[in-house]
């Protein structure tokens, strides 16, 4: 029981701005705890999900939804999706992409990809208040539709949580450093609880079943390309690589459950 305790605190303290969980006790322990991912998804995909409660325009939620999201995690990983962003455009092997992952200065490459992930979650926030409040919507119907949305939000927060999860399970480590730290403490095997416990994310937007699904299915599908990516561009799994794929996982599960619940 101590130790599920200090493996929760210290995933809060990683994976968002709560101040705890940041003692050398609590790293150790969630460390060994990847399943702890998905637990504190369900946490922050509540809190994040607020603006879409509020009686404001759509726009207005398209602006405060970004906000909310950086405001409870934090911006560290953001820093993995610039350095993915640079070392992709990078001509050379994998040791000169690592090189240029580690350059603290910010280039074209990853200044596109942090526009694309920021303004993936405003556009995705504009269709989700778009389908939760529709025109001439009303009463039961308008409710109906905003639950729909926060369960999505959830589940593509669950989804992306457990999408970097499953990453520490099955990837090897490009190098020493937080990637390695956090796989050599676990295997493949550790993947099953965290499915386990993130899979029940996907039935959140009941009765509406198929945008969850689609939005766990497309975080999934995600950690999947960024491992593949990451094998062959720069040799391994990595702490940038870790953070990005939070921050694709979240935007692509988002898109995902915005496209199956307003054309299907």
């Amino acid at each position: 029981m101590v130790l599920t305790v200090a493996a929760l605190r210290g995933a809060l303290g990683f994976l968002t701005r709560v101040p705890i969980g940041r003692g050398e006790g609590s790293w150790a322990a969630f460390a060994g705890a990847p399943w702890t991912f998905p637990v504190v998804g369900y946490l922050v995909g509540a809190v994040v999900a607020l603006p879409l409660l509020a009686p404001v325009p759509a726009p207005t939620v398209a602006l405060a939804f970004p906000l909310a999201v950086y405001a409870v995690t934090g911006i560290t990983h953001l820093d993995g999706v610039a350095d993915l962003g640079d070392a992709a455009v990078v001509h050379g092997g994998p040791e000169e992409r690592r090189e240029v992952m580690k350059d603290s200065t910010l280039g074209v490459g990853g200044t596109v990809a942090l526009v694309a992930v920021v303004l993936g979650l405003a556009t995705a926030a504009l269709g989700l208040a778009g389908g939760a409040r529709p025109a001439g919507a009303a009463g039961a119907r308008a409710a109906g539709g905003v639950a729909v949305a926060v369960g999505l939000v959830v589940a593509a927060e669950v989804g992306a949580k457990a999408a970097t999860a499953t990453l520490v399970c099955v990837g090897d480590a490009a190098h020493e450093g937080l990637g390695s730290a956090l796989t050599e403490e676990v295997g493949p095997a550790s993947a099953l609880p965290v499915l386990a416990l993130a899979a029940p994310a996907a039935l959140l937007g009941w009765p509406r079943l198929l945008p969850g699904v689609a939005a766990f299915l497309a975080a999934l599908a995600t950690a999947g390309v960024v491992r593949r990516w990451a094998r062959r561009r720069i040799g391994g799994v990595s702490g940038d690589v870790l953070g990005a794929t939070n921050e694709l996982a979240r935007v692509a599960a988002l898109h995902a459950g915005v496209i199956a619940w307003t054309r299907f």
